[in-house]
């Protein structure tokens, strides 16, 4: 068998949704691990298992799973990312909120500004070495959105 706990796939009464957002203020570039607030709602739900949507309601700023113990890596990350996409680089037009703006734009689109996560127990069923990270990729203070999304039982 290739799957334990297989059921027949029927949608089942007890499927619940439960949706709220976060708010995060950021200082400057960098990475916010916003993991365990994701939980605290999970917990909050009274939901036991089922699927986390995390959405961020911006586009100069993204949504990572990465590694949590060493912030080596993070700092490694947010290196590369600068130099594939330099604040200031004279190919971009766009720049109504300073020479780091379409440059941050850019940040999102590749990484991106959502995930699906898998949930039981009250907490995301994330590996032994990934956190959630919101990574602001401006040089300036914002305030961040994020709206979390919860499905199951």
């Amino acid at each position: 068998m290739l799957f334990d706990n297989v059921d027949d796939g029927r949608w089942k009464d007890d499927i619940f949704m439960y949706q709220r957002t976060l708010n995060f203020e950021t200082s400057a570039r960098g990475w916010i691990d916003i993991g365990g607030a994701v939980n605290a709602l999970i917990g909050v739900s009274e939901m036991r298992h089922g699927l986390c949507h995390v959405f961020l309601r911006h586009t100069s700023a993204a949504l990572i799973i990465t590694e949590n113990a060493d912030p080596d890596v993070r700092r490694d990350l947010e290196r590369w990312m600068l130099r594939a996409v330099p604040d200031g680089d004279p190919m971009f037009v766009h720049d109504a909120e300073g020479d780091d703006d379409m440059p941050a734009h850019v940040r999102n689109a590749l990484l991106g500004c959502e995930r699906t996560i898998p949930f039981a127990d009250g907490r995301l069923l994330l590996g032994t070495w990934q956190g959630l990270y919101l990574w602001e990729a401006r040089s300036t203070a914002h305030h961040r959105r994020v709206v979390v999304t919860l499905s199951g039982e």
